[in-house]
């Protein structure tokens, strides 16, 4: 006797209360089913079910076994989905969230390029610099910038960014360039809000670690509101490559001690653990890995 087809058939009428039901739902006969389930008993030497012509229940061995079954089950369902999903076309709305900036200036030139290569996927592209919640919010995948991303979704790394402590030419000849991370608590500082280290910036040196509370003249939610006080003149930032970047390269701003170095996070891609991955998703993030694989060397 097939062991799968007897943990369906046991499962089978147990969700459907009787033997008559469940044999309608499998396409078996009755006499079928009583006899593949007498079977399943005698093999495990054990009663799995408590029978008497009005109902069934399971006993204390049975209902340990069901719950097994419907595990293993489960399983089977879940992997025939995700190789079902591997083969299917990529179709449908896609409802992706991403940071402001960072969707902004790297992401938005990619969508075209994305839907030239799957038009029948209709994006819906949400830019919020607050964590979403993609269950409760409805949203299929999201861009993370973290040290880690949540433990709660299924993610996968796209490439880094660094933290860089920088200032225009312009404020370091005012005001002078620390050489210590010490002294930037007496410099005029701009402070990002959603830094999760909010304004205690922390940095690894030849020495080790350092951190300093800074005095913020400005603070804001806004990494692109950063970049433009510090374009002004008006203090230190210390904001990710992948926005200040082409600022060093023209020395609009300067990078400061650099033989401290501040965090470096990740960029993920993240969705819900789901039984498995769409195809629309999949094909999102492969695109979107294979456009930043080599994003980390400038970064």
């Amino acid at each position: 006797m097939d062991k799968f087809l007897e943990m369906q058939t046991f499962s089978a009428v147990v969700d459907a209360g009787s033997f008559v039901k469940a044999a309608e739902v499998l396409g078996l006969s009755k006499a079928a089913m009583s006899r593949y389930v007498g079977e399943l008993e005698t093999r495990l030497g054990v009663r799995l079910l408590q029978r008497t012509t009005r109902r069934l229940s399971l006993t204390e061995e049975g209902q340990v076994f069901y719950t097994r079954c419907k595990e293993l089950l489960a399983g089977v369902d879940e992997a025939e989905a995700e190789i079902t999903s591997r083969s299917g076309a990529a179709s449908g709305l896609l409802r992706i969230n991403a940071p402001v900036t960072f969707g902004i200036l790297h992401l938005a030139p990619l969508w075209g390029q994305f839907r030239s290569q799957y038009p029948q996927v209709s994006l819906d592209v949400t830019l919020a610099d607050r964590v979403v919640d993609l269950v409760d919010e409805g949203y299929d995948v999201a861009i993370r910038i973290a040290t880690l991303p949540s433990s709660t979704l299924i993610s996968k790394r796209l490439t880094s960014t660094r933290l860089i402590l920088c200032a225009s030419p312009e404020y370091l000849q005012k005001n002078g360039t620390p050489t210590h991370p010490n002294e930037l608590a007496k410099h005029a500082v701009i402070s990002y809000s959603y830094l999760s280290t909010r304004d205690e910036w922390h940095f690894e040196g030849p020495q080790g670690a350092v951190s300093v509370k800074t005095q913020p003249c400005i603070h804001t939610n806004s990494g692109d509101t950063c970049r433009a006080a510090a374009l002004a003149h008006q203090g230190i930032i210390l904001q990710p490559g992948f926005l200040v970047g082409d600022d060093l390269k023209a020395g609009t701003l300067v990078e400061l001690i650099p033989e401290f170095h501040a965090l470096e996070l990740g960029i993920y891609a993240v969705y819900p653990t789901r039984k498995y991955v769409s195809p629309k998703v999949r094909a999102l993030i492969d695109f979107l890995a294979e456009k930043f694989a080599q994003k980390h060397k400038n970064w």
